[in-house]
């Protein structure tokens, strides 16, 4: 049971019920640790006439006292982080990707599994057996598992038996790996003469993930990693990500009076709401740039937390600059400044990775934000950089398919399919004569965070 090195005494509290019998496992600072219930039987031999066994219900606690004992954890064979979870479902080989052990399990590529740490934390039993439970074979990404396809998984997927199978990666990696690699030769990029490392993959959804990778491993505060070969085999992997990122465009938007005129028009006209409000910025913003409409409205994005790079989940979204308006050109206006925000938050963690060592002279955008035009330019305007986008959107389909064709046999290195599936799409330069607004709009955005924070403090204080 979970505890340190010291005795823990533990206490059954049972409930006998009507309809069954409950019983938890509590310890002495009253945590539940385990449950377990079981029906009783119950007759009913004329009409408004109920009868239970006292055998039954002494049977239900003897039941429910031996689960406890026997928990979904004593009688669990192996724990599986779901990537792998799917890869021993159509192999039937236990083996793990490194890229889940490494990013999620505390795994080290070098030294493995650290028993310090599941002693620690009270989990010590995962170490028994060679660590059979938690892993004790462990594959870089695109690596063949086994046989490839049982006939039995072939049958389910429509497949033939024995295809290969390659050892997985998490979905925002397999994005990476999707798009870092391609040739941008004939595209006028600064990268083009220089190592991989001078790439940023941002896989931008629902949420964004920044992926950059060293060949020596770089330590950058508020940064996920570095994880060796979690990603792209033999570099190190820094992770930068921000939480709720389209979830955040679509709060702003849908959340706005304006909303329900914004839906009519886009449907009227066929377009996406996202679409239409585009046009619409391009309608309003007469001969200055359209990034300047937001010259008097500023948004710090943390809506829910910060994860890169100050790692703070107590930050809180801010936005200023509100007017009593609240027609279709403000809703756009504030879109807008989102919009803006989520990039100014992609510079603070690339201004974090180079300080630290990372040198990036390249982003490569895929995922669902990177369809939005208006998405992609300001990450170039703000960040400076240019922006890749693949030839093929479903770039982290792309990444799990490079996985599949290393681990065939078709290609003799990730680097090497990275390089042959990976295909430059368009590339958005960033308008150099706008610097110095978006400059001044960074220290704006710079202030947010240190005024929320000063804002905390006085509230905090006698």
């Amino acid at each position: 049971m979970p505890g340190g090195n010291e005795p823990r005494s533990y206490y059954v509290g049972m409930d006998v019920g009507t309809g069954s019998v409950r019983a938890a496992l509590v310890d002495q600072r009253g945590t539940l640790l385990a449950f377990a219930d079981q029906p009783i039987n119950q007759w009913e031999p004329q009409f408004n006439h109920h009868e239970q066994s006292s055998e039954d219900i002494w049977a239900a606690c003897c039941v429910v006292s031996k689960n406890l004992r026997e928990t979904c954890w004593d009688k669990a064979g192996h724990f599986f982080d779901l990537p792998d979870f799917l890869s021993w479902k159509a192999t039937g080989v236990t083996a793990r990707s490194l890229c889940s052990l490494v990013c999620k399990w505390t795994y080290s590529a070098e030294k493995g599994w650290d028993d310090s740490f599941w002693k620690m934390v009270g989990l010590e039993d995962l170490v028994t057996d060679n660590y059979s439970k938690i892993g004790n074979q462990v594959l870089p990404p695109g690596a063949s598992l086994g046989s490839g396809l049982t006939p039995e998984a072939a049958k389910d997927l429509g497949l033939p038996p024995g295809i290969a199978v390659a050892a997985s990666l998490i979905d925002a990696h397999a994005g990476g790996l999707g798009v870092i690699g391609a040739d941008v030769k004939g595209h006028g990029l600064a990268c083009e003469g220089q190592p991989v490392t001078s790439r940023l993959a941002v896989i931008c959804g629902t949420s964004s993930c920044h992926m950059g990778i060293s060949k020596n491993p770089i330590f950058v505060p508020g940064v996920w990693g570095p994880y060796f070969s979690a990603m792209v085999p033999g570099f190190w992997l820094n992770e930068g990500g921000q939480s709720v990122t389209g979830k955040l465009i679509d709060h702003m938007v849908q959340g706005h009076a304006a909303f329900p005129e914004l839906q009519a028009k886009a449907t009227a006209r066929g377009q996406s709401v996202y679409a239409y409000l585009n046009s619409h910025l391009d309608l309003i913003k007469k001969a200055q740039p359209v990034g300047f409409l937001t010259v008097d409205l500023h948004v710090w994005p943390d809506f829910h937390g910060n994860r890169s790079p100050l790692a703070d989940l107590t930050l809180k979204g801010m936005v200023t600059g509100l007017k009593l308006s609240q027609d279709l050109d403000d809703l756009a206006i504030l879109y807008l400044a989102t919009v803006q925000a989520i990039a100014f938050g992609t510079r603070l963690i690339i201004e974090a990775m180079e300080s630290a060592g990372h040198s990036i002279s390249t982003l490569f955008l895929c995922g669902g934000l990177s369809k939005n035009p208006l998405f992609v330019q300001m990450h170039a305007d703000i960040t400076g950089l240019p922006v890749v986008l693949s030839q093929e959107v479903e770039s982290v389909l792309v990444g799990a398919a490079v996985l599949g064709a290393c681990a065939s046999g078709d290609f003799a290195s990730v680097q090497e399919a990275m390089a042959k599936m990976s295909k430059v799409g368009k590339v958005v330069f960033p308008r150099h004569e706008d610097k110095r607004y978006y400059d001044k709009k960074y220290q704006v955005f710079l202030k947010l965070v240190e005024h929320q924070k000063e804002y905390a403090a006085i509230m905090k204080g006698d």
